[in-house]
């Protein structure tokens, strides 16, 4: 899978693919018809082969890592070749809870700022993380903040980047469990300066098989 790249879309997808626990075939299969430009990871494969296989997952579904790993944690992002990519690194978070250690993955793509998160499961480290992402690595212009927030619209997360960037799609399907979806816990934000063309939920066969989560893919309108 290819896109032919145009410098004034870019058309961006977030998917947790719970460590690519369930069906991998149809996890690639979801990329690959969706075809993006930028894929934002959660719940990637870790552990010794983690990598390694992120890095098959790519080949497999026709992009290339550029954060994987390390200090990303529970993100990684994916961008399509011919895509121009700087400043690509990861962001370890404090780990709060106790419990699971997350990070975010964050490159700039053909002039926008991607930012990849997996929010906690816990209110107050949630909120901590998100402060920390917005102060520091949320630029005002041609940024998207894009993943699993674990938590429903209407919720202070929600509020607070609405607050800075535009939900991508305010009407959306909910995301979650991928088979009779109930919760929109998954979402793009992007400056205001960013026009947001289309966005969907997927619903494709494989979708209902390749991991816990649906996607989301936004097509956006880039200033050049």
């Amino acid at each position: 899978m290819t896109t032919s790249p145009d410098a004034g879309r870019l058309r961006v997808m977030t998917y947790n693919l719970k460590g690519l626990q369930l069906s991998r075939a149809d996890a690639v299969a979801v990329v690959r018809i969706a075809t993006p430009d930028v894929l934002g990871v959660q719940e990637p494969p870790r552990g010794l082969l983690g990598r390694w296989r992120m890095w098959r997952f790519a080949r497999d579904v026709g992009l290339r890592t550029v954060v994987n790993g390390r200090g990303a944690r529970t993100t990684a992002l994916l961008v399509a070749s011919g895509r121009s990519v700087s400043d690509a690194r990861a962001l370890k978070l404090v780990n709060l809870a106790g419990r699971t250690r997350r990070g975010v993955a964050m490159a700039t793509v053909d002039g926008v700022r991607f930012v990849v998160v997996h929010l906690s499961l816990v209110r107050d480290e949630r909120s901590a993380h998100l402060s920390d992402i917005l102060l520091a690595h949320v630029p005002a212009t041609q940024t998207v903040v894009l993943g699993d927030l674990n938590e429903r619209p209407g919720g202070p997360t929600w509020k607070r980047l609405s607050s800075v960037l535009v939900d991508a799609d305010p009407e959306g399907d909910p995301t979650y469990p991928a088979i009779d979806p109930l919760h929109r816990i998954d979402a793009v934000f992007a400056s205001p300066d960013l026009g947001v063309e289309a966005a969907r939920v997927p619903s494709v066969p494989p979708v209902l098989r390749g991991s816990d989560h649906r996607p989301l893919v936004v097509d956006l309108a880039v200033p050049v």
